[in-house]
């Protein structure tokens, strides 16, 4: 993939004072495990879908369930997906530069924003090895969730700061969507998705590539 040197001097001269941060496929890798439980659920349903994977991802659990499912099966499925996603954290890990990039942003501007329930979110977090944010988004804190604006919104208010004033890390297009409709400035990261399928203000390789230097009212962020 070829480093788009525009957007990357774009993004070097903006001063962020908060960072939102999609958590899996962004800062951890749960893939397997999603893989696992969405077909064991699949299985269980008598559902042919490629639940885990490909468009899929990034949408909440309960938006997918009721485009597959009948209404009065969806609650139903949605607690057993998320027991099964929650006892599943087998090669839960986080991804390259997310430990090193977290620790090296001030203090208490940075957040998650995740289409994860608050248990899901706990546990994935705590098996990754990934700090845990003072306060952080999942769906259970939003009415609409991604591609809706709502939730990096309710990131950024957290944070004490405007979206236009934040840079989001995604992976997926509903949440680049999410973002990019909040006014965040976008990153995106290929793994669940390939780089021509993500619309965001700039696409990386991988959160290694970033470097954070203070400065007055905040932050900037360099990419190698």
């Amino acid at each position: 993939m070829t480093l788009d040197l525009d957007a990357a001097s774009a993004l070097q001269t903006r001063t962020f004072r908060g960072a939102l941060f999609d958590m899996d496929g962004t800062l951890i890798d749960s893939t397997p495990a999603v893989v696992r439980s969405w077909t064991r659920l699949a299985e269980e349903q008598g559902v042919q879908a490629d639940l885990g994977t490909g468009n899929h991802h990034g949408r909440p659990a309960r938006e997918l369930l009721a485009s597959i499912l009948p209404a009065d099966q969806v609650e139903q499925a949605l607690a057993r997906v998320t027991q099964l996603e929650i006892e599943d954290t087998d090669g839960v890990v986080a991804l390259p530069g997310a430990l090193a990039l977290l620790t090296a942003l001030p203090e208490h501007s940075w957040t998650i924003v995740t289409s994860c329930t608050q248990a899901l979110a706990d546990v994935r977090i705590a098996a990754s090895g990934i700090p845990r944010p003072d306060s952080f988004v999942t769906f259970d804190d939003v009415v609409a969730g991604k591609p809706d604006p709502e939730a990096f919104e309710t990131g950024a208010a957290r944070l004490g700061a405007h979206p236009s004033d934040c840079v989001a890390f995604e992976d997926a297009p509903a949440g680049l969507a999410s973002a990019r409709a909040a006014g965040c400035f976008t990153i995106g990261l290929p793994g669940t998705h390939t780089p021509d399928q993500l619309d965001a203000d700039l696409v990386i390789t991988s959160l290694d590539q970033i470097s954070v230097e203070l400065v007055e009212g905040g932050f900037r962020l360099h990419v190698a």
